[in-house]
């Protein structure tokens, strides 16, 4: 699809089209906006060929990131855990012992990788089966976007 027709973007949203795009050249496959328990949405969640599961958060300013006071109950829902920033973010605020990628609309790159804290086997089976449920809802859904509306 020509750039010129792709919808408006919010910021965080462009952060994620490069982190998704990025992380597939690494074979993991991402979803947008899934929740992994009530009160919780993330903003990428990615599967691996082996079945690790990253989670990343986009901030696209110092107010975003500040404003958000949820992200350490992301942790235990995932074995690694990112932030994706534009060049411009201010990356000092940012906690060290977490994965840092700088983003922009087309691609990502790891800056720092994440420390690695594997799930239980129970807690990756509950995951997995979200994502896949998560990703097969957003395909029926862009194959036929009334089909939720019945």
């Amino acid at each position: 699809m020509p750039e010129d027709l792709i919808p408006s973007l919010q910021p965080g949203q462009i952060l994620a089209r490069g982190v998704c795009r990025h992380l597939l050249s690494h074979d993991f496959v991402t979803v947008e906006e899934l929740v992994p328990t009530r009160g919780l949405r993330v903003d990428v969640m990615a599967l691996g060929p082996k079945g690790e599961i990253w989670i990343i958060e986009c901030k696209s300013s110092r107010a975003d990131f500040q404003g958000d006071a949820k992200w350490q109950g992301y942790l235990e829902w995932c074995d690694r855990y990112f932030w994706a920033v534009d060049d411009g973010f201010p990356t000092d605020l940012l906690p060290h012992d977490t994965g840092l990628m700088i983003a922009d609309r087309y691609d990502a790159e790891i800056v720092r990788m994440a420390p690695e804290a594997k799930l239980a086997p129970a807690r990756r089976k509950v995951m997995v089966q979200k994502f896949a449920r998560h990703a097969a809802r957003r395909a029926q859904l862009a194959r036929d976007p009334n089909c939720g509306t019945h």
